[in-house]
């Protein structure tokens, strides 16, 4: 969430910066600026009020005294007025507030100044490109025929057990998974990533704090019972272990990573594009979170992308790194690099990890402060990336190392596997 400060200080620069995202911030940044305003306005005239009923009912006691029991009930009666116009504008105040922060909170992050412009992912800028060229057997296939010719992963049984999207993983296929979970988890911690396991359900508050509410709603499940949601990233757990929380300065910077099953009902996506592992309703996935200094944060970043990338490229695929224009980008990032592997055998770029920093827009919402120098709370700045989110790993890993006598698993993997081929 956009801090009030940063909209009174400079509102036409909010609006120029947002409309880098396509999103037209006029309308809401006077409203918000209106509200606060007025609520400001409410609040100092209730204070006004609230001192001159202390200062009469200070001459209550005095009158009282004097024998003066007339005038003393004609102050009461004043004072009386006094609190009840008091009440009325505190709550009108509290009105204008809340209307503010409904309005607030409409808000996208503003992009740093190195997001690009630009309406959709054919405006994303390629910053590095690297791994292997694929050089397919003939007759190779895409994964989802892999997956059947080896019988490693069931797409038909998930759909009798739950519905499409929710695949059932067998034998080496299940291993593979637990494999690449370890391995992601393993080299994130060696990079100095503490290992948690948060719920895979989290509250309201949770939601908001990260900015999946109100804004990806619709993309969540929803327990509706208890009033939860399945978790669609585990950056919302992990970052949520801050909310409401005022660090040292010497505690920062904060790196955790996690394995979770994520789960997004992925609204309105069909096409040739959510076969197979593509696009799935239930995923696995690792990720790796960061709290930081703003003035560390953009280093931590450079960092969290070197670290994804070495994890590509020790698995021997073909990726390239792009940053998002500002039309691509999620609506609480302020930067975001993608990562994509290339696939062969479907000849289409397949996103596998997204790294972001959010600047101080989620510690907003989440009041996440540290102590500076002076020990005057702060806001942290957050950053989160996949490391790695599975489905499209396997994908890329079954389709580019087919060989006519099975799967090659790659040498970096098989002590996790604990074979090296797919027959």
């Amino acid at each position: 969430m956009l801090t009030l400060k940063a909209l009174r200080d400079d509102p036409d620069g909010i609006v120029a910066k947002l409309a880098v995202k396509n999103f037209e911030a006029r309308p809401i940044v006077e409203k918000v600026l209106e509200l606060d305003a007025l609520r400001r306005s409410l609040q100092q005239e209730s204070d006004s009020l609230l001192a001159e009923q202390k200062k009469k009912a200070a001459e209550i006691g005095g009158l009282m005294k004097q024998g003066l029991k007339a005038e003393a009930e004609a102050v009461k009666a004043q004072v009386a007025e006094l609190k009840a116009r008091s009440q009325e504008l505190l709550a009108k105040g509290d009105a204008a507030a809340q209307e503010l922060q409904d309005n607030l909170v409409l808000l996208p992050n503003t992009p740093c100044a190195m997001v690009p412009e630009g309406k959709s992912a054919a405006d994303n800028v390629i910053v590095k490109e690297g791994g292997p060229d694929v050089k397919l057997p003939e007759g190779a296939l895409p994964h989802w025929e892999l997956a059947k010719k080896y019988d490693i992963i069931d797409f038909d049984l998930g759909v009798k057990i739950t519905g499409a999207g929710f695949p059932v993983y067998k034998g080496k296929g299940a291993r593979l998974q637990r494999a690449l979970i370890n391995f992601f988890l393993d080299r994130n911690a060696a990079a100095g990533y503490r290992e948690t396991e948060p719920p895979v359900v989290v509250n309201a508050a949770s939601g908001f704090g990260t900015g999946q509410l109100p804004d990806k709603e619709a993309q969540m499940y929803y327990v509706g019972l208890d009033d939860f949601y399945l978790v669609p990233t585990a950056e919302v757990p992990l970052t949520n272990i801050y909310r409401d929380v005022i660090l040292s300065g010497d505690q920062l910077p904060q790196m955790i990573t996690a394995y979770t099953p994520c789960f997004r009902r992925e609204a309105g996506s069909y096409g040739k594009d959510v076969r197979g592992l593509n696009r799935l309703h239930q995923f696995d996935k690792v990720e790796i979170v960061r709290v930081e200094k703003p003035e560390d944060s953009y280093a931590a970043l450079d960092a969290m992308i070197a670290h994804v990338e070495s994890l590509v490229r020790d698995l021997g695929l073909k990726y390239h790194i792009l940053r998002l224009c500002g039309g691509d980008m999620s609506f609480t990032s302020a930067i975001t690099y993608d990562f994509e592997l290339w696939s062969a055998a479907q000849g289409r770029w397949l996103e596998i990890s997204s790294v972001s920093n959010f600047e101080t827009y989620q510690a907003n919402r989440l009041h996440l402060r540290y102590r500076d120098e002076a020990g005057k709370p702060q806001l942290c700045h957050t950053l989160n990336g996949s490391s790695l989110a599975l489905p499209r790993v396997v994908a890329a890993l079954l389709e580019d190392n087919q060989t006519p006598d099975g799967i090659v698993i790659p040498e970096i993997l098989r002590p996790y596997t604990g074979f090296d081929i797919i027959d």
